[in-house]
């Protein structure tokens, strides 16, 4: 189960190595969101929140849904700039279609299975297609989310003062103190690229990224079956500090694929418990079953919503969510007349960190 990336004739100089603030700021309000899947940040975390003005706080979290299961695409950048105004300033020329459009699929939680044409701007059963997967993952987005439809001027000139806001009360000051770490990445990553070419540069980005043998493509081993193409666009990799252990794949029609990936390695975890390696084994043992973990791994997910990422029945999810919470990987959460399903990572870590890192990818 693989994502792959075709590069066929794709010139040496389209493999681009560069640091974006605005991946970096994506990454920091996911760990904000789900400080459970980076426990080496949690201090850092429970620092940012307290000192947080009150107002930005509420708007992150009304706004989480662009970050917190996975990105919004427009927020990691496939060209990267130096500083974050210039990017933000690159968001603000996207037009309000391809803008509502990628915002919405993120707030589905559907691994990227993007709106066809027209976007839900235009047509009223796209409309009420990402109203009703709003609305499951709670109140608060299913209003983000309608008023990002009626009116998406206003609501994108919010998120873009909510991202200025952010610079002045963490991010600045945590882009600096990484800014050595990130410049050495880059600098180790584009000499290999110079001196080893393709193959060992990628080697060196993550062991779950590989070139294909015959040279013309890039797979990622992400636990999901896909393909796109970089062709003459190239292909953008971005180092995070704060994104580890995540790599964060982006791809979408029409544009060029991006990698956000850990700056440095991450550290393995514990050894699994032995009296519960069967059941868990047993529950593993079906992709299916793997793929709606990988979703949970992003965040809490109903029953609704993981039977339209994977095009599988309510029932059919369901019987496989059973299997999973029998094995004490999942637990769940009910919200109104929503039950909301959320790995649990301690749990996934005892079966080796390898898995763990996997399912984060």
């Amino acid at each position: 189960m693989t994502l792959r990336i075709d590069i066929t004739g794709l010139p040496p100089g389209r493999l681009r190595f560069a640091a974006s603030p605005l991946a970096e700021l994506t990454a920091m309000l996911h760990v904000l969101a789900e400080p459970a899947h980076h426990p080496q940040l949690a201090d850092w975390a429970d620092d940012v929140w307290a000192t947080m003005p009150p107002e930005l706080a509420r708007q992150l979290r009304e706004a989480q849904f662009l970050w917190r299961s996975s990105r919004a695409d427009f927020l990691v950048p496939a060209r990267p700039r130096r500083t974050l105004t210039a990017e933000l300033d690159d968001l603000d020329r996207i037009d309000d279609e391809t803008y509502v459009a990628t915002a919405l699929t993120t707030t589905c939680g559907n691994n990227r299975i993007h709106f066809p044409a027209p976007s839900p701007l235009a047509d009223q059963a796209a409309r009420a297609s990402a109203l009703d997967l709003a609305q499951a993952r709670g109140a608060l987005q299913e209003a983000f989310a309608e008023r990002l439809l009626t009116d998406p001027t206003a609501v994108r000139a919010q998120i873009r003062r909510t991202l200025e806001q952010c610079a002045s009360a963490f991010f600045d000051t945590a882009w600096t103190a990484i800014a050595t770490e990130l410049a050495t990445d880059l600098r180790q990553k584009n000499d290999l690229l110079t001196r080893h070419g393709i193959k060992a540069t990628l080697g060196s980005v993550s062991s779950a990224v590989t070139l294909a043998p015959d040279g013309n493509s890039i797979i990622v081993d992400q636990l999901q079956d896909n393909t796109t193409t970089a062709h003459d666009q190239g292909v953008t990799f971005i180092p995070s500090a704060y994104g580890r252990p995540h790599l964060v794949v982006i791809h979408a029609p029409g544009r060029p694929p991006v990698v956000q990936y850990p700056a440095t390695p991450h550290n393995p975890s514990q050894p699994m418990p032995q009296e519960t390696v069967a059941l868990r084994l047993e529950a593993l043992a079906h992709p299916v079953r793997l793929r709606l973990l990988r979703t949970l791994a992003r965040g809490p997910h109903t029953n609704s919503e993981l039977a339209h990422a994977w095009r599988l029945t309510p029932p059919e999810v369901s019987r496989h969510l059973a299997v999973l919470r029998r094995a004490g990987l999942l637990t769940a959460r009910r919200q109104g007349r929503y039950v909301h399903y959320t790995l649990d990572h301690t749990h996934i870590a005892t079966l080796g960190s390898d898995l763990l890192a996997a399912l984060m990818r």
